[in-house]
């Protein structure tokens, strides 16, 4: 099936989170044209301000050794050694801020877009490399159509920049052959000069463009569908079912510690069969009575079975059973307004269990 559908279907701006998956993967927008600017402006600065003493040096030098032959001498492999080695030191002198100025140009321009990080998941073999079906898809997309346009732009300028700067002028050629030798290498530095500015200013249009198309084609690429977002949501968030369950799994086991504190309660309040209330009381523990178990229906019976079953005190009081019930919450103090009611209560059963002895 083809993937239009799920494109037309992604229509929502990406999310943070998103975006921050896709750098840390090294999905980041990127101009190839910002670098070949930076190496041509690079290059014109060069020409401009560089190449003249560097070229009249190594004219100087070339010239000594042609008018001069005798200083070299060549009887041997030594000699000959030596002259190459004097020979690639001029030449490399004068190439020097090419190769060094121009790279550094194209790497600045690069990291100035985004800083170099390394990325294991960009160095993964990955199948979809050498997919013949992604390549093709790769080409005739409309990532494909818009490089094929740049590259379309790119020879349309070059061949109307040649055009206006070498052929308009039929002078040119001529008057290269008319120069004096001395005089050829200025000739021919202004004669690129003019070539480099004008192609930096169709480059700079196509870099301006670039920029811009690769900044907007990632974000679109990068575009959700509205489930996305929801299950995004949902995972940031914790799925309600998920979180539902494990409200419930903590329901039931907070019951089951309630239930296994009953039989440590002094006595139990209820209301006979609805609520049921166990209240704690050791003085020596206690600065007040303590709620170790409430329930209600099924709950409130258990309760009551334990109770009996560990010969736990019950008092049938439906107001005050219903009361503790909704104000007090498991393991905390009762309120003081419950105190005179309660106290009457636990001191029942202690006049009781004296009797007994």
């Amino acid at each position: 099936m083809s993937d239009a559908p799920d494109k037309e279907s992604k229509t929502e701006e990406a999310t943070e989170q998103k975006i921050r998956d896709a750098v840390e993967k090294g999905n980041l927008p990127f101009s190839k044209e910002a670098p070949i600017l930076a190496s041509v402006l690079a290059f014109l600065l060069i020409a401009v301000f560089i190449a003249t003493p560097g070229v009249a040096k190594l004219t100087f030098f070339l010239a000594e050794l042609i008018d001069r032959p005798e200083d070299w001498q060549l009887n041997g492999s030594e000699d000959a050694g030596q002259l190459f080695q004097i020979l690639t030191i001029a030449v490399g002198t004068a190439l020097l801020p090419i190769l060094v100025i121009i790279p550094l140009a194209g790497i600045a321009a690069s990291v100035l877009q985004n800083a170099p990080v390394l990325v294991m998941e960009r160095i993964r073999p990955q199948f979809s490399r050498i997919s013949l079906a992604k390549g093709w898809s790769r080409i005739f997309g409309r990532s494909g159509q818009v490089e094929f346009l740049k590259s379309l732009f790119k020879l349309s300028a070059a061949s109307l920049v040649v055009f206006f700067v070498f052929f308009k002028s039929n002078t040119l050629f001529t008057d290269a052959i008319a120069t004096d030798p001395r005089a050829l290498p200025e000739f021919i530095r202004e004669n690129v000069i003019r070539l480099l500015a004008a192609n930096a200013i169709a480059i700079t249009l196509l870099a301006g463009f670039d920029i811009a198309w690769s900044r907007f084609h990632w974000r679109s690429e990068l575009r959700m569908t509205k489930q996305e977002i929801k299950d995004e949501h949902k995972q940031s968030e914790g799925d309600p079912l998920v979180k539902a369950r494990q409200r419930s799994l903590g329901r039931d086991r907070a019951r089951r510690r309630m239930i296994a504190s009953v039989p440590t309660a002094t006595l139990v309040i209820a209301n006979p069969t609805h609520f049921s209330v166990a209240l704690r009381y050791q003085p020596a523990q206690d600065a007040a009575p303590v709620v170790v178990a409430k329930g209600q229906d099924l709950i409130a019976l258990k309760i009551r079975e334990i109770a009996e079953a560990n010969n736990i005190p019950i008092f049938e009081d439906v107001q005050l059973a219903r009361s503790l019930y909704k104000q007090m919450k498991v393991d905390q103090t009762i309120a003081p307004e419950f105190y005179k009611a309660v106290a009457e209560l636990i001191q029942f059963i202690n006049s009781r269990q004296r009797a007994i002895l």
